[in-house]
């Protein structure tokens, strides 16, 4: 485990986020484990821990937060955010904590990836013939290559 010195705290960070208005409250963990114990990543993969996210967060580790790749190990399945006894927003949290990142280009390079074939393809699985023929072989109908209308979407955004 990493020991952190005080340089390494970031009072504006913590500021900054008590400002959000939806998650505000995260000084309200009382660091009860309720959000470890329930989360199906954490269960297959210790190095993930919401706990710590959260207690990084009420010190103010902002560049361990956003510039690590915890964060990014979340399935986005609201577990912690629901088994929560003190209703901190755990789940909204870690998101707004990958916007930041993101918004830094702290992004890991699956999620980068994802994004460049969501640009190009319009989805991030490529159907190609190899899909389609399997998906014959069962009487499913064929897929298109790619997902035109949803690249469109993706490009106007970008405007």
């Amino acid at each position: 485990m990493r020991t952190f010195s005080l340089r390494d705290l970031d009072s504006d960070f913590i500021q900054e986020i008590e400002s959000s208005d939806f998650i505000g409250r995260f000084r309200g963990c009382y660091t009860c484990g309720t959000c470890t114990g329930g989360c199906p990543v954490h269960r297959v993969n210790k190095d993930y821990d919401p706990l710590r996210i959260m207690r990084m967060l009420i010190l103010g580790l902002r560049e361990e937060l956003l510039k690590g790749e915890m964060i990014w190990l979340c399935s986005d399945c609201y577990t912690c955010q629901e088994n929560c006894p003190m209703d901190v927003k755990i789940t909204d949290i870690i998101n707004h904590l990958k916007n930041l990142a993101t918004h830094e280009d702290n992004t890991p390079l699956g999620v980068s990836t994802q994004e460049k074939l969501l640009m190009d393809q319009g989805k991030i699985y490529i159907i190609d013939e190899f899909d389609n023929k399997k998906r014959a072989k069962v009487g499913l109908p064929s897929l298109p290559e790619m997902a035109e209308e949803a690249k469109k979407l993706l490009k106007q955004r970008q405007q």
